[in-house]
């Protein structure tokens, strides 16, 4: 399906943007109206395909990029497809206490994202009191290790942290002054007092009001006229898009199977996981503390106010269940399965209500020796090329999208507009050469 005419679409981007339907889904869009480098020649136009972390993230940096060509380069043209729904809406911790390569470029990246995202939001360095209107909760994280491998590990980490984000190692007395009632079975437990539990469904909305924020300005101060344009339309395969666009950067998750050109061709696998959400019956006095630390154990409980508490999360491999809904059955067993590891450190959770579970699909990458990295890179060969257009992928973030899109989504923006693959380092795109997952 092409897009419209540029004189028939919709100027300026879409307000009130739903992020959480299934028919809707966004990203910015800018263009020049004249045209680029030359007589005849239509402006350059970049297609970005899914608008979770890993679509919007190329999405700003792409607009980034635009505020730094010359007036007279022609802009990127960014548009987002239906073919997938948003799965992300619970709470993501940002780190989890392990190291990671790279781990400072993605954790600055993030920040970065985050702090735009704020910015625009009206919420830049505040952290409000109402749960409803929580974009980040500056809580911090407490890590108790519930076994002598997990007790190794994160001493061993807590003395090579990263500067900017620390690892303080607390004696049990000091962890349970910090959340009353923690159990602490090795006598001691790692505070990581920056750490991060977001609202991914608003940090989505704020991110993309971020990248229309962006377009704005490179409109603004453009001395060549130009429109700024969405499109919403259902992908059902990619080279329905390689004659009016000059690239296409895929970011649908796990969805990116699902697409003819890449199907048995990407190696990742699937991975559903339930979040089981409790609160305080309305007649306990007692609270958590407003301040205290989330907790990340056996099972990871992100407390989103005193009474509110969402714990996760169930890993079934090979799953083909993309529904955000989850029934009864398996709502049940997600509960039997997360509470008496959440209990195990915290044993009041179990004076708490379950009040409701919701799932989601992780597309999972394979494991490398510098860990289970995202696959970025060129698909030009494996969509096979028809056209000018160049055809990208950011996909297998898995159970780290928060933590990683940043950084992904700043390389291939680099790469789409260079039109060069060496941007991205090696290691993101060595997954070329490993068998698909069936």
């Amino acid at each position: 399906m092409a897009p419209p005419p540029w004189s028939s679409a919709p100027s300026r981007l879409l307000p009130n943007l739903s992020l959480n339907s299934k028919q809707t889904v966004a990203a910015a869009a800018a263009a020049s109206s004249s045209p680029a480098g030359g007589q005849g020649r239509r402006p350059l136009r970049y297609a970005v395909l899914g608008a979770g972390f890993a679509g919007l993230s190329v999405a700003w940096y792409l607009l980034k990029v635009i505020l730094l060509l010359p007036s007279s380069s022609s802009l990127p043209f960014v548009v987002s497809s239906s073919l997938i729904q948003f799965r992300h809406e619970y709470e993501f911790s940002v780190t989890a206490a392990k190291l990671l390569w790279r781990g400072a470029e993605f954790w600055k990246e993030s920040m970065d994202l985050l702090r735009s995202a704020e910015e625009a939001n009206g919420t830049a360095g505040s952290d409000t009191t109402s749960q409803d209107d929580n974009l980040i909760w500056r809580r911090g994280i407490v890590r108790p290790p519930t076994s002598e491998k997990a007790a190794d590990i994160l001493l061993e980490n807590a003395q090579s942290c990263l500067e900017s984000c620390s690892l303080q190692v607390l004696d049990s007395g000091a962890a349970q002054r910090l959340i009353p009632g923690l159990c602490v079975p090795f006598d001691f437990a790692v505070y990581m007092p920056l750490a991060l539990n977001i609202n991914p469904k608003k940090y989505l909305q704020a991110l993309f009001s971020a990248c229309q924020n962006l377009a704005d300005e490179a409109y603004s101060l453009s001395s060549e006229q130009k429109e700024l344009k969405l499109y919403k339309q259902h992908v059902g395969n990619l080279h329905q898009l390689a004659g009016d666009y000059d690239s296409v950067i895929i970011c649908l998750g796990a969805k990116a199977r699902s697409l003819p050109e890449l199907a048995n061709k990407l190696p990742l696998r699937t991975c559903r996981g339930v979040i089981t959400e409790f609160q305080l019956p309305s007649d306990t006095v007692e609270e958590y503390g407003n301040q205290s630390p989330s907790i990340l154990s056996d099972a990871w409980m992100a407390f989103q106010g005193p009474r509110t508490v969402s714990i996760g999360s169930t890993w079934q491999w090979k799953s083909e269940n993309y529904s955000s809904t989850v029934s009864d059955e398996e709502a049940l067993t997600a509960k039997d399965e997360l509470l008496p590891k959440a209990s195990g450190v915290y044993p009041g959770i179990s004076k708490w209500d379950f009040v409701h579970a919701r799932a989601g699909i992780r597309a999972m990458p394979p494991l490398t020796t510098n860990g289970s990295l995202p696959l970025l890179g060129c698909l030009d060969e494996m969509v096979g090329k028809k056209s000018n257009c160049n055809f990208w992928l950011v996909g297998g973030l898995g159970a780290r999208g928060l933590l990683y899109h940043g950084l992904v989504g700043k390389l291939t923006a680099k790469a789409a507009i260079s039109c060069d693959e060496n941007v991205i380092p090696s290691e993101f795109t060595s997954w070329k050469m490993i068998k698909p997952s069936q």
